[in-house]
């Protein structure tokens, strides 16, 4: 039986295309059919034989109908629309319960801009969810773009010609390859939007008055005093001149184009500003504005208002409530910000949600003479996000680390994917507001966490993040990794002039796990340049990792010749240098030199800093980082036997008829079913309710058993009586059933106490695997030990789903109980290669699975010869719209 479905809101998405332009994906509705007719009229002969296989110079009127008349079930189709334009369409029919046809149309004007591509992934994802397994489509051998499109989209294809035709079809599952396609696509398309932000050739400003003291006088006056090297206009009703420039009444007087606006006029006209420079073809929009959702619920309307008009119409928006942005590229120099100067250029990318701390954050960067390459104030961001600004700076040569001022994270699964690649080359330092989970900054409009500031802090460092707990701490980390090599290792040597200063040093490396690989050296006060120097040289030639070098001014020796003698051994020793000289704080001249290696002639500058504290937390983190790159990462676990085809057809099964937000709670029949898909299998277990069942029970399953309470409070306290393990036989079962009633009954307030009897396992180490979905980071794997003290500690740790083989090691060695898993005081160890494998195929469900909103095996015994989950709970969720999709849209 056909099931009816309501329009899928969930499937609409923005989209980036391949250009770095955006467009809008929806299902078709009825109401397109003339839109539909125009698109079809306006497209050539040639393309219009290459879809219908015949010319057809209209469509009639009943192909119309049905085309724009759809089930969103057995037939779907979407439409791509820039304005109010189609300017693509691709669609299925189902063929029969496991395969559909497919088809696409792209307008002639938009071809090679990847609308096929994103078609063919969303319509891949409509499918999965409607039960289809394969795509099938007829192409003619001419139609060379879109055989393209299948074989390029990383599926298994299989081509069949026969009677002119090319008949194609292959699997809509996700496979590797097809993963790796849409990120890699997704990746040069969100670097390319962020591109055309940095790399305009115009800009034309709205909103600046005559009066000096406006916003718009004053980003007008920024972008000429940085010496922008492209054309500047600005959009004035009535003056001639504004700040030096001639003014034009409209967008569609200027007498060029303009590829980025920056808008600061007031929020209620904002939206029809961003409309007509859609008119005029503008790339993007800046809006330093305020007054959108930081306002509240009506502000927040506003702030989507503009994002759908910009989105639609295929631009990006940094902001509202911006700051602005730049980018000092010699060949660029754009200020297109509040910041009242361009900061020098340097290899370090800053992007930062705060408004307000835009000008702290570039003047901090100012005072310690660290140059930038980009920068980039989100405000509220509504659009333009991290993740973006990390897309664009992986590619950008002139950037070699990245820092982010984050109050929130709106796609915290994709932010966690990009971030990881991304440190794979590039340092990226973080810093986290501490508003997190439930409590939001004005005007940021995301999902929120239950899991609390312990997951965001797991999954930065599963990828690689530096994090730093204040701005102070970003750039002391960035002055470091953009101006010296990273550690090759843990060992530091240290040396001064100063046995005060060298002691506190020695004493913060061994707290931060860092080792003194040699004898700190400890010059007298009063040594001389040359005495330095001989110290420095011979400390340089030891076998270490990193160095630290203290300096306090004396009569002894001149800080000058001291800081040039340490700039030059340490540019030429290839160690990672430190230094804490007094009165010299951040990059600078006196601590630099030039080295040359292969060829390329490089200036390295000793970063210094006021404090040895900071200079020691400075290196841990970055030797920590450095560390994790050179590290194996592991590869995406796939374990055998997994059946997510079946597993996927049991939750659809299961979730029939309930409402997005319901809760069903598995039987434990159909927890059995689930787990069994991914090769899980909990030690059976029988509910009883007197004695006589009981004794049944066990015997059909075998002594020795255990008799546990069902109740949730009472199913794991040893201590409340609610266990009784290693019962041999009938009569100590009657016995132990007996006092556990007595025991028991008061506890939970009614006449008789349900339990259940299930074998005993292995002697061995408890533990406690959970996986769920969260609705801000998604698919979440978490472990622990189990017991009240592993619980009242917080000792439990998470991973964002998918995972490595060693994010899985990870997260069972990273709970600090965890030695117990190891032979701690004598205990026999337990099988960490069966319980990784458990955790794998829990990470796998709870990827492919959205809907599975908690698992729990609880206990889960590791044993000397495996893994033992005595208890498992499901609780299913209709999920539609996880963050993160596998298919590209914009969050």
């Amino acid at each position: 039986m056909t099931v009816a479905v309501g329009y899928p809101e969930h499937w609409e998405a923005d989209v980036v295309l391949r250009d770095g332009g955006t467009a809008h994906l929806r299902p078709i509705r009825p109401e397109d059919a003339s839109a539909v007719q125009d698109f079809h009229v306006a497209q050539s002969e040639e393309s219009i034989y290459l879809r219908f296989f015949a010319p057809l110079p209209r469509l009639p009127k009943r192909d119309l109908e049905r085309f724009t008349n759809v089930d969103h079930r057995d037939r779907v189709a979407f439409v791509v629309t820039i304005g109010e334009q189609i300017v693509g369409i691709g669609r299925y029919d189902r063929i029969d319960e496991k395969q559909a046809e497919v088809a696409f149309n792209i307008a002639d004007s938009h071809q090679s801009r990847g609308l096929g591509s994103v078609l063919l992934e969303h319509l891949a994802a409509a499918a999965r969810e409607r039960g289809i397994r394969q795509f099938r489509a007829e192409v003619l051998p001419q139609n060379s773009a879109m055989l393209k499109v299948f074989t390029e989209a990383g599926y298994e294809v299989t081509r069949r010609f026969d009677d002119g035709v090319v008949d194609v079809h292959f699997d809509v599952d996700p496979t590797d390859r097809s993963r790796a396609v849409m990120e890699s696509r997704e990746h040069r398309a969100e670097a390319l939007s962020v591109f055309g932000l940095l790399h305009p050739k115009s800009v034309v400003v709205i909103g600046a008055s005559r009066k000096r003291d406006s916003t718009g006088n004053l980003l007008l006056r920024n972008l000429t005093e940085a010496g922008f090297g492209g054309d500047v206009y600005v959009v004035h009703p009535e003056a001639e001149h504004v700040a030096g420039h001639p003014a034009y009444r409209t967008l569609q007087d200027l007498p060029g184009p303009a590829d980025i606006a920056v808008i600061a006029v007031p929020a209620d006209a904002v939206t029809d500003v961003v409309r007509s420079c859609a008119a005029h073809g503008v790339k993007g929009v800046v809006v330093i504005s305020s007054g959108f959702a930081e306002t509240g619920p009506a502000g927040l309307a506003l702030q989507r208002g503009v994002v759908r008009t910009a989105r639609s119409n295929g631009m990006r928006v940094v902001g509202p409530n911006s700051f602005g942005l730049l980018n000092t590229d010699p060949d660029v120099r754009l200020n297109a910000s509040l910041a009242p100067f361009l900061p020098p250029a340097g290899n370090f990318g800053l992007f930062s949600q705060s408004g307000a701390l835009g000008i702290a954050v570039l003047a901090s960067a100012a005072r310690r003479g660290l140059g930038v390459s980009s920068f980039v104030s989100a405000g509220n961001r509504a659009d333009l996000s991290g993740n973006d600004l990390m897309q664009y700076w992986e590619e950008d040569d002139n950037t070699r680390a990245v820092g982010l001022y984050l109050e929130s994270i709106g796609n915290p699964r994709k932010f966690s994917r990009i971030a990881r690649r991304l440190a794979r080359s590039k340092p990226v330092v973080v810093v986290k507001s501490d508003i997190t989970g439930q409590e939001l900054p004005p005007g940021h409009a995301v999902r929120v966490s239950p899991a609390g500031a312990g997951a965001l802090d797991e999954m930065l460092k599963q990828a690689g993040v530096i994090r730093a707990d204040s701005i102070h701490r970003l750039f002391d980390v960035a002055q470091l990794v953009t101006n010296q090599p990273l550690p090759s290792g843990p060992r530091v040597g240290v040396i001064g002039n100063s046995a005060a200063l060298g002691t506190l040093v020695v004493q913060g490396l061994r707290a931060k796990g860092l080792r003194v690989g040699a004898t700190p050296v400890s010059l007298h006060p009063e040594a001389s340049d040359a005495q330095f120097r001989e110290a420095l040289e011979e400390i340089f030639r030891s076998d270490l990792d990193s160095v630290v070098v203290t300096f306090t001014p004396s009569v002894g020796a001149s800080e000058r010749d001291v800081a040039s003698a340490l700039a030059e051994i340490a540019a030429g020793s290839g160690k990672t240098t430190v230094a804490c000289f007094l009165g010299v704080h951040g990059v600078s001249e006196q601590l630099s030199a030039t080295t040359t290696s292969d060829g390329e002639v490089r200036t390295l500058t000793v970063p210094a800093y006021p404090s040895p504290e900071d200079a020691v937390w400075a290196l841990a983190a970055t030797t920590g980082y450095a560390q994790w790159r050179t590290r194996d990462h592991g590869n995406y676990v796939n374990p055998e036997g997994l059946q997510p085809r079946r597993a996927r057809r049991l939750v659809t099964e299961w979730l029939a008829g309930t409402a997005p937000g319901e809760p069903v709670r598995l039987d434990s029949h159909q927890v059995h079913e689930l787990l069994d898909c991914y090769g899980l299998t909990a030690l059976p277990s029988r509910r009883v309710t007197n004695i006589d069942e009981a004794v049944q029970a066990a015997n059909f399953l075998g002594y020795p058993v255990a008799l546990k309470s069902v109740d949730d409070n009472l199913r794991h306290r040893i201590e409340l009586g609610g266990v009784r393990l290693n019962i041999d036989d009938d009569a100590e079962l009657l016995d132990d059933y007996l006092a556990m009633q007595r025991t028991l009954t008061p506890l939970v307030e009614a006449d008789q106490v349900a339990l259940e009897v299930q074998p005993m396992a292995p002697n061995g180490v408890a533990c406690v695997v959970r996986s769920g979905e969260d609705p801000l980071f998604g698919p979440v794997v978490s472990f622990s030990l189990a017991g009240d003290a592993t619980e009242l500690l917080g000792d439990v740790a998470h991973r964002i789903s998918p995972l490595t083989d060693s994010d899985i090691s990870d997260l069972i060695r990273s709970v600090r109980a965890s030695p117990r898993l190891f032979g701690y005081r004598g205990l026999p160890p337990a099988h960490t290669g069966a319980l990784e494998d458990l955790l794998a195929r829990v990470s796998v469900l709870a990827d492919q699975l959205p809907e599975v909103a908690e698992l729990l095996l609880n206990p889960v015994v590791a044993a000397l010869d495996g893994v033992y989950p005595l208890s498992a709970e499901i609780v299913l969720q209709a999920n539609p719209d996880r963050n993160d999709s596998p298919r590209r849209k914009l969050a």
